[in-house]
């Protein structure tokens, strides 16, 4: 090489490297997946991510994930604000833990899932949802099915948080075929957490439990509303309302309205220790236990007229009074 052409090589060798260094690809604001998507694409519309969690690796905070068409997704963990779009047609499993499992940092931070088929698979000791911390979490249009009873699993949704303030919306949601619990707010024993629940228009039907919302000692003060509802075929509970503490526990107080509860092999309203539920507009009939079984002291179970409650157990009594040890206060 001539001194000239050595001399030239040497100047373009430092110009490229007094170059700034290229900008690192911002997060995008919506990602996608496909069937027939690959991990090593950018997510975009037009070169599709194949699994749920690379879109969200890409993904900016408060962004948003579409299913572009139908397929498996896989498992997801989330650490952020999302919202995932499933559009009726994006399915989830898991091969441990949970299909989505939720460890939002921010204390506000807020998750959307919509449109999304959780389903075991088969698999057990697996869960549909789990969330253990963040600001709120709304379901929407969601299945979560077939999720096998073990020490860890068996939930279509379970909500455990164990600090902070939450809130959680569960809306146009079937539960069905879970070996623990269709939809379960259960924070851990003496968590901080507290919380407001809505559960509306969801269809929960052949799980062990129904729906449960159950406090313990040291917990936060916990509110929920179920509304519009079905409750079936339970191997134990329809709907179960309990501060599992003792009588200085979690303050624990839920509404049942307009929501039906039969053929459970348990109770179709469970409500136990402090607890307080309020029954409205809603029929309870056809289960093997009781109707309406109030265990709390005080009184603390509220059944109005509008109600229908009738055809329980082996004796029509409970169906008026409630069981030992405490008659529930007749509006």
């Amino acid at each position: 090489m001539s001194k000239i052409g050595f001399f030239f090589t040497l100047l373009a060798t430092v110009l490229v490297c007094l170059l700034p260094p290229a900008p690192a690809r911002a997060a995008a604001g919506r990602t996608f997946v496909s069937a027939a998507g690959n991990d090593s694409n950018p997510c975009t519309i037009t070169m599709p991510c194949r699994n749920l969690q690379a879109a969200y690796n890409a993904v900016a905070a408060n962004g948003q994930i579409d299913a572009l068409d139908p397929g498996n997704y896989g498992s997801l963990t989330i650490t952020g604000p999302v919202s995932i779009q499933g559009h009726g047609w994006a399915g989830m499993s898991a091969t441990t833990g949970a299909a989505i499992t939720i460890n939002a940092t921010g204390a506000t931070d807020a998750i959307t899932i919509s449109g999304v088929v959780l389903d075991s698979l088969g698999i057990a000791g697996t869960n549909g949802i789990v969330f253990n911390s963040g600001g709120s979490l709304t379901v929407t249009d969601c299945v979560a099915q077939n999720f096998s009873f073990s020490s860890s699993g068996g939930n279509g949704i379970l909500i455990q948080p164990t600090s902070g303030a939450m809130s959680f919306v569960i809306t146009n949601t079937i539960v069905t075929n879970n070996n623990s619990g269709g939809i379960v707010y259960a924070p851990p024993r003496f968590s901080t957490a507290t919380a407001n629940g809505v559960i509306d228009r969801v269809v929960a039907t052949n799980n062990f439990i129904g729906i449960a919302f159950q406090t313990s000692d040291g917990g936060g003060a916990t509110t929920g509303a179920i509304s519009n509802s079905a409750v079936g075929s339970s191997g134990a509970d329809g709907i179960s309302v309990q501060n599992n503490g003792s009588p200085s526990g979690a303050a624990l107080a839920v509404s049942i309205d307009n929501t039906s509860s039969t053929g459970n092999a348990g109770s179709g309203v469970l409500v136990a220790v402090t607890a307080t539920a309020i029954l409205g507009r809603s029929v309870i009939t056809a289960n093997t236990s009781f109707g309406l079984r109030n265990l709390t002291g005080p009184n603390t179970v509220y059944s109005y007229q509008d109600n229908r409650i009738n055809g329980n157990g082996t004796s029509a009594a409970d169906d008026i009074n409630g069981s030992s040890p405490n008659p529930y206060t007749f509006k």
